[in-house]
């Protein structure tokens, strides 16, 4: 199924598209007097307030993996891939709550920095390499792929050229700048994803309904499709591996959520470039609010896309298929908000994976260099990731049914282990090297076996049993070796975890909605 833009949406998208680019640049001028430092680069020079944090966070998630990729799984089985967004509303509460002020107080770039800190240079090349790959052929290429459908289902232009515009206009806004003018720009970003994704469920509910309104509508779709609407699958429904029952909520949704939250390089460079903890943690919960919106904003309309266009060949066509609905003029703006999203995805990928990269691969090998051949050295790295990925996209996820669920697969292969890393790292003294290169091995090989010899088990519940069986692996390994020589964990009675009484009522009222969403729709 293929559309073009009209005129009218065409130039509505280039003055976005321009706007954004003067914008970028601008923001980015304004250091222009002094040489840019490695803090400037990639930590936005820890200035970034709580709005910017929150917007930012939620611009680096929500990119077409998410819009489209979810929202293809909402046409395949409903709004039960709702879960991944509501429960990661107390995931960010809880990490903001208990693991960033343990990040921020040891001062860190990356997440591999604090891992050498904690343990050894191993853990911590071995985990920056792990990365680096994911980043560049899990991440990067599905996020130009469903991009490169997304404008060729659109606009009518070719995948390949889809993807190759959004390559160049990532890298045009965001490599001189580096992270200050990915966050700042990611704000317009989210108010314009925003306002058109629920504009597209609106119009959608009225096409329902026929015009009778939005409730009517809503009402019509949970009649007709019923299914669609059930939160905790039952083990007879087809989509039963993607979303096993009860699991969901109790088993290894979780070890997927705190390890993409709280130890993601692109997701939590944002909270270590805040100003203080306390704007940290504002910031956090600013995007714990925003988690709750989404479902609305993606994964309606893939269900609405049942009725409204049973006949796509793919469910990952939902998004771009409802796009259709939309007049003239507003058409060009929401298609602005779906290329927004994908590029300041795109740009925190490429910035994070410049950071890894400069600060825990390049830097320890040719140390004696100024700062700002480092900056050189991480824009270098941004255009290369992006040439790599979209040589590699269509032959790794061009064969993919639903997109958001082979990310979910791939990453659920290493997820368990490099939870287990951090939660053990952080939380118990006598966590050895040993014991954590034990875990990042047996997290990928258990679930290799799980898979191969138990192909019937649903993925997350795999990714919980790796999980403990990591856990398991780490506790043995590390009693039965030397005491580590780093002692950079914090027991939970070393640090404080003092919050302002807004973020913990803040926590207090976002665990409340999700009960109720939750006890709405079971």
């Amino acid at each position: 199924m293929r559309y073009s833009l009209d005129p009218i949406d065409l130039m509505v998208f280039i003055v976005y598209a321009a706007g954004l680019l003067a914008l970028a640049l601008w923001i980015s001028r304004e250091e222009k007097s002094h040489q840019r430092s490695t803090q400037d680069y990639f930590l936005a020079s820890k200035s970034l307030p709580w709005w910017a944090i929150g917007a930012s966070l939620i611009a680096a998630n929500i990119s077409a993996e998410q819009i489209i990729g979810m929202s293809g799984s909402g046409f395949a089985l409903g709004l039960g891939i709702a879960s991944y967004e509501w429960m990661a509303a107390i995931t960010l509460i809880l990490v903001g709550k208990y693991l960033l002020p343990i990040f921020l107080k040891n001062g860190i770039y990356t997440m591999p920095q604090y891992l050498e800190q904690r343990f050894d240079s191993r853990v911590k090349t071995t985990l920056a390499l792990f990365w680096l790959g994911v980043f560049i052929f899990v991440n990067l290429t599905s996020v130009l792929w469903l991009g490169g459908l997304a404008i060729q289902s659109v606009a009518g232009i070719d995948w390949l050229y889809g993807m190759i515009f959004l390559a160049i206009f990532s890298v045009a806004y965001s490599t001189y700048g580096g992270l200050k003018a990915v966050a700042y720009t990611d704000i317009i970003q989210v108010v314009l994803l925003v306002f058109g994704g629920f504009f597209l469920s609106y119009l959608a509910l009225q096409q329902i309904s026929g015009g009778e309104g939005v409730l009517k509508g809503f009402t019509i779709l949970t009649e007709k499709v019923p299914g669609h609407f059930d939160m905790i699958l039952s083990p007879d429904n087809s989509e039963y591996m993607n979303l096993p029952g009860i699991s969901v909520l109790v088993g290894g949704l979780w070890v997927m959520n705190v390890g993409y939250w709280g130890f993601n390089q692109y997701i939590i460079q944002r909270a270590l470039a805040a100003k203080s903890i306390q704007e940290a943690q504002k910031g956090i919960a600013f995007a714990a609010y925003l988690k709750l919106l989404m479902p609305i904003i993606v994964v309606l309309p893939g269900i609405a896309a049942v009725i409204l266009f049973p006949d796509i060949e793919k469910p990952d066509q939902a998004y771009p298929s409802m796009m259709s609905l939309m007049p003239v003029g507003i058409k060009g703006l929401v298609f602005a908000a779906l290329v927004a999203a994908i590029v300041s995805s795109l740009a925190s990928m490429t910035n994070s994976i410049s950071t890894i990269f400069t600060m825990d691969i390049y830097r320890p090998v040719r140390h004696d260099k100024d700062e700002n051949h480092y900056v050189n050295i991480g824009r270098l790295a941004t255009v290369t990731s992006l040439v790599v990925a979209v040589c590699v996209a269509q032959p790794l996820i061009g064969q993919s049914e639903q997109a958001f669920q082979y990310i979910q697969e791939f990453t659920g292969l290493f997820s368990p282990g490099i939870t287990v890393i951090f939660l053990m790292g952080m939380f118990w003294k006598r966590t050895t090297s040993s014991g954590a290169l034990a875990a990042a091995i047996g997290s990928a090989l258990f679930s290799v076996l799980f898979a191969v010899f138990v192909p019937e088990l649903p993925f997350m519940d795999r990714i919980g049993i790796v999980f403990l069986m990591c856990l398991g692996l780490t506790y043995f390994v590390s009693v039965r070796g030397e005491a580590p020589k780093n002692d950079n964990s914090v027991d939970i009675s070393d640090v404080s975890f003092a919050t302002t009484s807004s973020f913990n009522i803040a926590g207090i009222g976002c665990v409340l909605i999700l009960i109720g969403l939750y006890a709405t729709w079971w």
